[in-house]
């Protein structure tokens, strides 16, 4: 440390004036924890069965990984399996909403959600998104269809899906470049994972034809839910060519009608295909087996069959888990060239036809009835085409996927090294410092702002100058500030263009009041006398614009200000003037917005909230008012709750909630909200000398170092750049000004409360409030 020529301290700490963090401790890994979202038995539809044996199979690869499934319910009241953790009625946008939240406060590590436009309630199922925009693990999305030609509901739901997943899994190639292709998702984001199939030797012939009595009748099958999409006329139509040589030959069609198809007309599309095997005289030739069968019953009816039949009108179809079972268990299969069937049977593994066409399904099946030794040479190729996709393999590779997902946190470092300025300083000019940055790289399209170099003159007063390169860049935020001074409405500007033209004649109150905030700290903070006078000086002249505001931050920052005014000049009347009506507006505000489960001095929660908690508190230690005080602290207690994770870390408010009424969203997290907790921390210890405050501090600073949603560093002590953000899917590698002076500043905060030896709280003998920690 040195002394200038007053006696003030002024320093900027290396590391070996730093006392070194506490030892850290081995802690034993934690279980992981995945939330598994999609239909769920006793449910009767191809999701839930695929979403139930991805549970139970996954639960075998992976013994140390809890599941949690939250089950799509079509009505209120259905029964739920002992296994489901929270049932989602799908028309209940409200139910939504509190899944996210319980997988929120599970401490899901990873969240995998089975999708299908019709298995979610809205528009194109668009309620899912209630769910999806709220959770803040990391997002696996398997999508059971990716459509071609997607109306407009379907493409929206789609684009968020895809902005917001950090990996999607298809079940084919073709998905994956319709994904690319037409969602614009990017390649190293999506994963091709077949379709999980059961692993059961080769029967050649079931016993199951001697329970049924069936004997060696030539059997064809198709299974599944029944409806116009299994394209079973097209199969009936082909049964009498087929029969005049076979007399004998049965189709089974096993299955029950789709629910919803029977919500709309019941059994009138059953009804309509009885009639017409009625009329094409084959009624003899089919056998019609209405339920819905569990994997057990439905393995054994396809092993069941010689020849399973896919006569899918659909080309697009890209999921079919009838047919992957099919495949799977070695049976011979002639199939439409639907998407699945295109990839699956590819290398002679099945029978291809050119379309969906009677006639070639007739002539298909004859030829591996007539040829017995093409059939079994088939039924190999199939079998062993299986192999590659048996849930053992398939949950080994969903292991692996969720594996890398899951953010990793373990390893942030206890560093207290100082950012280097290299990286804020390369933000700089002779006008001041710029606004943004594109990746590293400084973007002169954006120009400056006043509130960046308002933080920026905040930040210099604790380097060491004297001289040296921050004194000059002092000047130069100085001068900006000056500069931006609009006499004429009595306030200041806040955007210029790289041209140095302003782009307006009056800033947002905030940018004004951060500008007052950044006067008042200059005037107690800055080394040299003369720059204190300076400052002091337009502190009072911009100082009545501060009685006119009305943003709650405004208030805030001018308070905060005011506040560091006073303690170089405590008879400061207009500064004093702006502490009282600050305190007063902030008290009643938190007043009255205030309710149960909601301690807060606002209806929603926006930007740099920790400001409005910390001014309270300032206001309350230098009225004095204990009440003042004592709500901040109540405040801000509840505030750092809400930003606690259910595993620990910082998860400050994003910026996609600010404005919503009791909503608390994940992303995009911003530096700011980090800085502005660990500084409203460094006050609440500084005038209660309560640890859990240290502690806090130390979690949101930690956010910057990796700490965080997504196990991401933003901030890098080595370049002295911090990333503009945290997103569902990583980082925003963009440097702003406005993150590279949170992490800066954030740092600066630390160290002059905690970590220089000897810091001590500032105690008062009045009762601290109780907090609630």
């Amino acid at each position: 440390m040195k002394h200038d020529s007053e006696d003030r301290f002024f320093f900027q700490l290396s590391e070996e004036d730093i006392p070194p963090p506490p030892a850290e401790t081995q802690t034993p890994p934690q279980a992981r924890r995945l939330a598994l979202i999609g239909c769920f038995r006793p449910r009767q539809c191809g999701i839930a069965t695929f979403t139930a044996d991805s549970f139970d199979h996954l639960r075998t690869a992976t013994p140390g990984l809890a599941i949690d499934i939250y089950a799509m319910r079509g009505r209120a009241g259905d029964a739920d399996d002992p296994d489901v953790r929270l049932a989602i009625d799908e028309q209940d946008a409200a139910n939504y909403r509190a899944a996210a939240e319980a997988i929120n406060e599970s401490g899901a590590d990873a969240v995998w959600l089975q999708h299908e436009f019709g298995i979610f309630g809205g528009p194109a199922g668009d309620m899912i998104l209630e769910l999806v925009e709220r959770i803040a693990a990391p997002l696996i999305v398997t999508l059971h269809t990716v459509l071609e030609e997607p109306g407009a509901d379907q493409r929206a739901v789609m684009a968020r899906l895809v902005a917001r997943a950090s990996k999607l899994v298809v079940m084919s190639e073709f998905g994956r470049g319709a994904l690319m292709d037409i969602y614009g998702a990017e390649a190293a984001q999506i994963e091709v994972i077949e379709h999980g199939t059961p692993d059961r030797p080769f029967v050649p012939r079931s016993p199951l034809r001697d329970t049924l009595k069936i004997g060696d009748r030539p059997i064809l099958s198709t299974f599944g839910l029944i409806g116009p999409g299994k394209g079973l006329e097209t199969a009936i139509r082909a049964l009498p060519a087929i029969a005049a040589q076979y007399p004998d030959i049965l189709y089974r069609i096993v299955g029950a009608t789709h629910p919803n198809l029977i919500a709309a007309e019941g059994e009138a599309y059953r009804d309509s295909l009885k009639a017409l095997a009625e009329e094409l005289g084959v009624t003899g030739n089919i056998a019609w087996d209405n339920r819905f069968l569990g994997s057990g019953d439905l393995l054994d009816q396809i092993e069941l069959c010689d020849i399973y039949l896919a006569p899918y009108p659909n080309l697009q179809q890209i999921t079919s888990g009838t047919l992957a079972y099919a495949v799977a268990l070695g049976r011979a299969v002639v199939s439409t060239p639907f998407v699945h069937a295109r990839e699956l049977l590819q290398s002679d593994v099945g029978i291809l036809l050119p379309g969906c066409d009677s006639n070639a399904i007739a002539e298909a099946v004859l030829l591996l009835l007539a040829v017995p030794e093409e059939r079994r040479a088939l039924q190999q190729r199939a079998y062993a085409r299986g192999r590659q996709t048996t849930w053992s393999v398939v949950a080994d590779r969903f292991a692996a996927l969720i594996s890398e997902t899951i953010a990793r946190t373990s390893a942030v470092p206890a560093t207290r090294r100082g950012p280097a300025l290299a990286g804020l300083w390369a933000m700089c000019d002779d006008v001041g410092i710029l606004q943004h940055g594109i990746e590293i790289v400084p973007d002169r399209n954006h120009g400056y702002c006043i509130d960046d170099n308002a933080r920026a003159l905040m930040f210099v007063h604790g380097l060491r100058v004297g001289g040296g390169e921050a004194e000059q860049r002092m000047l130069t935020f100085a001068s900006f500030v000056q500069h931006a001074w609009n006499p004429e409405h009595g306030c200041f500007r806040n955007f210029m263009g790289y041209d140095r033209r302003w782009l307006e004649e009056a800033g947002s109150e905030d940018s004004n009041g951060r500008t007052l905030w950044a006067l008042g700290h200059s005037a107690a903070k800055a080394h040299d006398a003369n720059f204190r006078r300076w400052a002091a000086g337009w502190f009072e002249r911009a100082a009545p614009m501060a009685q006119k505001f009305k943003s709650p931050r405004a208030i805030a920052f001018a308070l905060l200000g005011a506040d560091h005014l006073l303690e170089s000049d405590p008879g400061n009347a207009a500064a004093r003037a702006i502490v009282e009506r600050g305190a007063a507006f902030l008290s009643a505000l938190w007043k009255s917005a205030r309710r149960a489960d909601w301690d807060w001095f606002e209806t929603g929660l926006a930007y740099d909230n920790a400001r409005l908690a910390e001014a309270l508190i300032r206001a309350g230690r230098r009225l004095p008012s204990l009440p003042h005080e004592e709500a901040g602290l109540a405040a801000l207690d509840w505030l750092c709750a809400k930003q606690t994770a259910a595993a620990g870390h910082f998860r400050p408010m994003g910026s996609e909630g600010f404005g919503r009424q009791g909503e608390y969203l994940p992303f995009d997290q911003q530096p700011i909200e980090a800085w502005a907790t660990v500084a409203a921390c460094a006050t609440a210890f500084a005038f209660s000398g309560l640890s859990v405050w240290r502690a806090r501090a130390e979690i949101a600073w930690r956010w910057f170092l990796g700490d965080n949603d997504r196990g991401l560093a933003l901030g890098d002590v080595r370049s002295g750049r911090c990333l503009d953000g945290l997103t569902p899917r990583g980082v925003n590698l963009n440097c702003g000004a406005e993150s590279i002076l949170a992490f800066h500043l954030a740092h600066q905060a630390m160290t002059e409360t905690f970590w220089v030896a000897g810091t001590a709280p500032l105690l008062r003998t009045a009762k601290a409030p109780a907090l609630a920690v």
